[in-house]
């Protein structure tokens, strides 16, 4: 997977699809689709995207401006879609220009209705801000796997959540400049992370961060995160092979697992990027000079 600051919501494949469907819409209605959800297209010198069809070089201008990992710009793209489709087809709502948008609509995890509404069946996971990591592509490979399982693979989402929480882990040790052990248990992994972004109960720190509250808090999510570990080397999640497949394992437990793993892993990448987070004034603070002698 190519490291990017985010993971995309909507595939480039169903992109090129409705790209290609525009090449029946004239050029007014394309215009009037994207603008009416508030989308204005890229200046021309900086399309990145050579076609002889003013239809389809249309749609990639205003395409190209939407940040496909933001989940209110896919929301509101997606209405586009809908209207793009209502408009070249209104009396024709089947055949072969219908599938060939559905087939991709429903790999990215949506459905149209009858109504041709645009829904998600697979609700995607909330993404988070990578941009100032050196290399992201650990956390989007795990944050991936969780949104491809979470309906489908209760299994699979388990272990990919616990997965997640490993990957943030180490990421975080590594933008420290802190040794990783390959081999250490979860919970050491995520005890060694929060210590060195200063979120553990032991950390002296003044205000908010310093209070009893918050470090009830923090000890809730490091519990969160172990019991997600727990769960799935208890047989729950993927990564292990059974003599017996486990019972009674739902798509809410998958949800339980993967929303506890994301809010554990923003608030780590929520600490380790804030420049006034405690932990950045214990690394910067000076070494203690010793008094004067006899003191």
């Amino acid at each position: 997977m190519v490291a990017t600051t985010r993971s995309e919501l909507i595939s480039p494949a169903t992109r090129v699809a409705f790209r290609s469907h525009c090449t029946g819409i004239n050029l007014r209605d394309i215009a009037v689709a994207w603008e009416g959800q508030g989308f204005a297209p890229v200046a021309p010198d900086e399309l990145n995207y050579q076609d002889t069809g003013a239809r389809r070089s249309s749609f990639q201008s205003y395409a190209q401006a939407v940040n496909w990992s933001d989940r209110g710009h896919v929301e509101r793209a997606l209405l586009v879609f809908e209207d793009l489709m209502r408009v070249a087809r209104r009396d024709e709502w089947q055949g072969k220009w219908l599938e060939d948008l559905t087939v991709p609509l429903e790999r990215d995890g949506l459905r149209v209705d009858e109504r041709g509404r645009i829904l998600w069946t697979k609700p995607p996971t909330r993404t988070h801000d990578l941009s100032g990591l050196r290399d992201p592509s650990g956390i989007l490979v795990e944050l991936d796997r969780v949104h491809r399982d979470l309906s489908d693979d209760p299994a699979g989402a388990i272990g990919s959540a616990k997965q997640l929480i490993e990957a943030t882990a180490k990421t975080v040790l590594r933008e420290r400049g802190l040794p990783i052990d390959e081999n250490a248990k979860m919970p050491a992994l995520i005890k060694q992370a929060q210590k060195a972004l200063a979120l553990d109960a032991s950390a002296a720190i003044p205000g908010p961060d310093g209070t009893d509250a918050v470090k009830k808090i923090l000890g809730g999510a490091a519990a969160i995160a172990i019991g997600i570990a727990e769960l799935r080397n208890r047989g729950y999640g993927t990564g292990h092979g059974q003599a017996s497949a486990p019972t009674g394992l739902g798509v809410r437990h998958a949800h339980l697992a993967a929303n506890a793993a994301i809010t554990w892993c923003e608030l780590m990448l929520d600490t380790l990027r804030d420049p006034a987070a405690p932990w950045r004034r214990t690394a910067s603070a000076p070494p203690s000079q010793p008094g004067p002698a006899g003191a």
